[in-house]
């Protein structure tokens, strides 16, 4: 995970990126300290513990969303610290009446997490995505395969949060067996295929690995609602299912094509030339 901190009117509000999930989490405390203007930390954290409490007793979901990990304070030490999603926070934010409250949605969105804009103005996430897509030079067909393959993913990790699925784990590890069931390798050797580090891998797969792994997506979420699976013990036999039917597909192309679906291809810019200096040899003269 790699732990970084952003800044909100010289404020850092700690953040960490889950690769295996590709999920930001926010430090909650962090964030509740300036919307309610407090300059003292303890004050904010006191303040999240007594709303926390509250917002248990009236079942919010926001509150079950939060997990907890560990990051650096004040001190060097890393302490276990309550951590949300960019869509948990919204709901946090909109529970406490501050005048930071709409500044804060504003900074969420301007780092550029999509499923927060999804959920504030889903057109204008949309059109975000599509300018950023063409001006990095993704053809028209490409864009609407990842946008559709998109909505396919959110109905599937949509399904998974209303039945007893963690977003933070457990996400992560059902993703992984779709992927490994319906390509053949993980969702990581896939991304080292590709010489992807801390990039999205479907925002460099080609048309036909984004369209396998919708297949398998939807495939997935279908038999779930089918069965009503629950829990991640019960997904993860459903995710092997829905993996192998997509991998069935896919290697029915492969026989047809002899090409693999699975490709090294990537969509990041050339690494720039190295440009080596000449130097002119000096001739000397011997003397007679």
């Amino acid at each position: 995970m790699n732990i970084t901190a952003s800044q909100f009117d010289s404020k850092d509000i700690r953040r960490v990126y889950d690769e295996a999930s590709e999920t930001w989490w926010f430090s909650v405390v962090d964030v509740v300290q300036i919307l309610i203007q407090q300059s003292d930390y303890q004050v904010a954290r006191n303040y999240w513990k007594v709303l926390k409490n509250r917002l248990v007793k009236e079942g919010s979901q926001s509150v079950i969303s939060c997990n907890r990990l560990k990051l650096p304070a004040a001190d060097g030490k890393n302490y276990l610290t309550d951590v949300a999603t960019a869509e948990t926070l919204l709901r946090l934010v909109q529970t406490i009446p501050s005048p930071k409250a709409e500044p804060i949605k504003l900074w969420l969105a301007k780092v550029g997490y999509e499923r927060m804009q999804e959920m504030a103005d889903p057109a204008m996430s949309l059109d975000r995505a599509r300018k950023t897509w063409q001006q990095h030079g993704r053809s028209a067909k490409w864009i609407q395969q990842r946008m559709t393959g998109q909505e396919t993913r959110n109905k599937l990790t949509d399904y998974w949060a209303e039945h007893d699925v963690k977003i933070r784990n457990e996400f992560a590890i059902l993703t992984n067996i779709i992927h490994q069931e319906w390509a053949g390798i993980s969702v990581k050797d896939h991304k080292n295929i590709k010489g992807l580090k801390t990039h999205n891998l479907r925002d460099h797969m080609s048309e036909a690995e984004l369209i396998f792994t919708a297949l398998a997506e939807l495939s997935t979420r279908q038999i779930a609602e089918a069965h009503q699976a629950t829990g991640l013990h019960e997904n993860k036999a459903v995710a092997v299912v829905g993996g192998r039917i997509a991998k069935q597909a896919r290697q029915q192309l492969e026989q047809q094509t002899r090409r693999s679906v699975i490709t090294s291809d990537n969509y990041l810019a050339p690494a720039p030339k190295r440009v080596v200096a000449k130097t002119k040899k000096k001739t000397v003269k011997k003397s007679a």
